[in-house]
């Protein structure tokens, strides 16, 4: 047997996720479905309720849906990541949803949720993570993406913003990453990064920012990295640097269909294990989630999360290289 239960971010994409969620509940009770659900109340509540299931769980097979946007998620792989006996997965309710766009998850809420009923029929894929390790605190993971610099600094403002609310309301979430990319564009202040990538260093004299992905897609649909593959033992980096402010305005443009790899600027780079240093402490983010800043330590763990998706196999054919 396989207990089920779904952990709900409410204030998702400025509440919408509620009617996602009553969409959901809809189905389960229709189809007398047996399961517990939980609401978040607080930023990091997701991952504390995640853990003690999980611990809970010792020894039997539990099913841990997220149901809300990529941080909702971010906090649940956090919280089941040490326990190979959770499988995670995934209902989108969120304004960016790049996991759902990397890894095939269905738009419709509904099914999204027949999507992972029939997957618990079969074995989980098992997905590659990152972990992020930095001093003076506990290890964070990513199933999407991590960055360090210009784009952690738009993350962070980004998750502060009153506009954020509104642009959901209207549908136009994903905007607000571009109008705070315009606005962060004119104060932000380059650092040279020394990035150690399986033991040799590179060095990026005026750099933008460092992103480090598991999957293609983070800022609500943007192909940072186009031959990012979350099965294949790999992390790629994406390194943006000497480039001036007008023409990174172009970079960002072409990102959205991954074509800013062809910018002599844009570093593009693979490995397993990476070490971010800069010339002053500059942000850091996990699945666009804040997380200090530099220096910080990345690994990729091969295989570490059992998640209920498409097979391994249409995922790659989705993301082809």
């Amino acid at each position: 047997m396989q207990s089920t239960i779904f952990i709900i971010n409410p204030q998702a994409k400025n509440g919408y996720c509620q009617k996602v969620w009553k969409k959901v509940e809809q189905v389960l009770q229709n189809e007398k479905i047996s399961y517990s659900a939980n609401f978040t109340e607080y930023s990091g509540h997701a991952r504390k309720l995640a853990r003690s299931y999980a611990e809970q769980a010792i020894g039997q097979r539990l099913c841990i849906i997220a149901v809300g946007g990529d941080g909702t998620l971010h906090e649940v792989v956090n919280g089941a990541a040490m326990y190979p006996n959770v499988t995670v997965g995934f209902i989108p309710g969120g304004s960016g949803n790049d996991f759902s766009r990397g890894f095939g998850i269905p738009k419709d809420p509904v099914a999204a949720l027949f999507a992972i009923l029939k997957g618990t029929d079969h074995e989980p894929v098992r997905t590659d993570v990152g972990i992020i390790r930095h001093t003076g605190e506990n290890a964070t993971y990513f199933i999407n993406n991590m960055g360090a610099g210009f784009d952690a600094q738009i993350s962070e403002k980004v998750n502060r913003s009153k506009i954020k609310g509104l642009l959901n309301r209207l549908s136009l979430g994903k905007f607000i990453y571009v109008l705070f990319l315009i606005k962060e564009l004119f104060v932000y202040r380059c650092s040279a990064l020394e990035i150690e990538i399986d033991g040799k260093k590179q060095s990026f004299d005026s750099a933008w920012f460092v992103t480090v992905s598991n999957q293609p897609f983070y800022g609500g649909g943007m192909k940072i990295s186009p031959d990012a593959n979350p099965f294949d033992g790999i992390l790629n980096l994406t390194v943006v640097h000497n480039i001036s402010k007008v023409r990174l305005l172009f970079v960002f443009t072409s990102v959205f269909k991954g074509k800013h790899v062809a910018f002599k600027e844009v570093a593009v780079l693979q490995g397993k294990t990476i070490r971010i240093r800069s010339s002053h402490p500059i942000p850091a983010h996990a699945d666009g989630e804040p997380l200090g800043c530099t220096p910080l330590t990345v690994s990729v763990c091969r295989n570490a999360i059992p998640v209920i998706l498409k097979k391994e196999e249409e995922v790659k054919e989705m993301n082809p290289k």
